[in-house]
């Protein structure tokens, strides 16, 4: 079964109606470390392929660094649309880097990868604490690459450091 189907299930499974909330997730801290050690076995997989080509055509990489404080400082809205914004990006570096790699090894990880990308994207639009339609209007701090190791690296510290502070602010709110 692929994974991203399987995250995005677990996803849906766990949504409460009334708040369209992935309580599970938020609330049981053993899934984001599942989701964080997925990340680092994805990132060491890739950097064992064999001969991965450098990108003729650049990819663009959200810059997912971030302060703690200003993190903090952010409603957590303001956070799901930053997170969704770095997704959008990662989603389609993803893309663009399958489409030119023709090597199995690199071209089966850069799969895995958009798929739980893409489950976290999906995830992270069916809930909102503002009404009205969302609209995804980002201008996020990017940055070129054409190594497909860096898309890797990009999306573990994605999912290492604003998903996982996301998950445990949620927590405070859902998990009582």
């Amino acid at each position: 079964s692929s994974p991203g189907l399987l995250l995005l299930t677990s996803f849906l499974l766990h949504v409460k109606e009334d708040h369209a909330s992935p309580t599970r997730l938020v609330c049981d801290n053993r899934l984001i470390q599942k989701y964080i050690l997925e990340a680092k076995d994805m990132e060491k997989r890739v950097g064992q392929c064999q001969a991965l080509p450098v990108l003729s055509c650049p990819v663009v990489l959200p810059l997912v660094d971030f302060s703690l404080q200003q993190w903090k400082s952010k409603s957590n809205e303001t956070k799901r649309r930053e997170i969704l914004c770095d997704l959008a990006l990662l989603v389609g570096a993803a893309t663009g880097a399958l489409g030119q790699v023709s090597e199995e090894c690199g071209a089966r990880q850069l799969s895995h990868l958009y798929q739980h990308a893409n489950s976290f994207f999906l995830l992270l639009q069916t809930f909102s604490w503002e009404a009205g339609h969302w609209e995804l209007s980002c201008s996020p701090h990017s940055m070129e690459q054409t190594h497909i190791t860096s898309v890797f690296l990009t999306y573990r510290q994605l999912v290492q450091g604003k998903l996982r502070f996301f998950f445990h602010d949620l927590a405070k709110v859902l998990c009582k």
